[in-house]
């Protein structure tokens, strides 16, 4: 606590800038935690200013850049136009601003923060292996990766003291590349929407079909084609019908292996954020097989409904985290092995029924958003009275 009085200052509610790039884009994994973190920060008391495109109060203008912003546009992310006038609007009474992205419209809104005395916080939300595999050919160049970590902490990161990272991958990762700043492992959360509806049945025949999903953007680091093959390897492929719910640059090529390679006609494409919950209870299984994620939100969603998730283990994803036995792993890229776990669920109906409930509880009692934004709470008034 300070002293002279100034206890006011950190106990009371807060009123912070959420600075994000896209902001009104509920198809966007930061978008989407933005605004989830946002109404759980109002529903705890505190006052929040979202600041970028789509924000309802301080909008911010698209800034287009040549050949970046289309590809960005095919993961629904647009970067924002930085403004003096908005920053100096949005952030007029705030006791700290929040950056979410290392780009232009972060870095100059830190900027102007500074300039007006206020205490600025960032969070690190985009791995630079994931912006490598939407690169081509730029990622097979050596060293590229540690570039893009220093290049990250030289626009934004080594001017901030206290950042959020989603989980202890990355802050190991940070760590590793010369980031001095304090790391706060937080875990970005889900929404109370994200529930079970009803209990898998043991004693229940295995559903036919049997519906597996997956989320997330459509794109190489996410490996969606090695589920493709692997259901295709299936003993139960007649059976089984597979959802991908997201967006992004390979949906076609992905419909068109699908629709080559599965008995059932799949179902590749965008899903509204408001339907997600629905669709993962429909679901029987997840499986994710993304080689590179900085948190993985789309697992802890399915496991909070009750689905029993299966995922790839790999160096660069933290999802693998979440994994309460051997049978909810396979080795990232391994097709055969993948279907084999496939197979064992659909054989295992009690297991999945047993399994289901223990996701669920375990969800809900380490990754809920209230305990996550009490957590960035802390963080930020440890900012404030730095």
């Amino acid at each position: 606590m300070r002293e002279n009085g100034s206890e006011e200052s950190i106990d009371r509610p807060l009123t912070i800038a959420l600075v994000v790039d896209t902001v009104g884009n509920q198809g966007n994994g930061t978008s989407n935690s933005a605004l989830q973190w946002a109404a759980e920060l109002e529903r705890q008391g505190h006052h929040v200013r979202l600041v970028g495109v789509g924000a309802p109060e301080y909008p911010a203008r698209v800034n287009k850049v040549p050949l970046v912003s289309w590809v960005a546009s095919k993961q629904l992310m647009q970067f924002a136009q930085p403004s003096d006038t908005l920053f100096r609007t949005a952030f007029q009474g705030v006791d700290v601003v929040h950056i979410y992205m290392p780009f232009k419209f972060g870095r100059h809104a830190a900027k102007v923060a500074r300039q007006m005395g206020i205490p600025v916080t960032a969070g690190f939300h985009l791995q630079p292996e994931n912006v490598l595999y939407s690169a081509g050919p730029l990622r097979h160049i050596p060293g590229i990766s540690s570039f893009l970590y220093w290049l990250f902490k030289h626009w934004l990161y080594k001017r901030i003291d206290h950042i959020h990272v989603p989980t202890e991958m990355t802050a190991s990762l940070l760590r590793a590349h010369g980031y001095k700043a304090k790391l706060h492992v937080i875990s970005n959360g889900y929404s109370p929407a994200y529930k079970p509806l009803k209990s898998v049945d043991p004693a229940a025949p295995t559903p036919v079909p049997f519906r597996i999903i997956a989320s997330g953007r459509l794109a190489r680091e996410k490996d969606q084609i090695t589920l493709i093959k692997a259901i295709s390897m299936s003993r139960h492929a007649a059976d089984i019908q597979l959802v991908i719910a997201g967006t992004g640059p390979l949906r076609r090529y992905l419909s068109f292996r699908a629709g080559r390679r599965l008995a059932r006609k799949a179902d590749i494409g965008f899903h509204k954020h408001a339907e997600m919950p629905e669709l993962l209870r429909s679901g029987d299984l997840f499986v994710h097989c993304s080689i590179a994620d900085i948190e993985s939100v789309s697992v802890i969603e399915a496991m909070a409904c009750g689905l029993v998730p299966v995922i790839a283990a790999s160096e660069l994803s933290a999802a693998s985290q979440f994994a309460l036995l051997d049978e909810s792993l396979f080795p990232v890229r391994d097709a055969a092995l993948l279907a084999r776990r496939i197979d064992w669920w659909i054989s295992h109906q009690q297991e999945r029924a047993e399994w289901s409930a223990k996701y669920a509880e375990n969800t809900k009692a380490h990754y809920s958003v209230e305990a996550s934004v009490h957590k960035f709470v802390d963080m930020e008034r440890e900012a404030i009275r730095e």
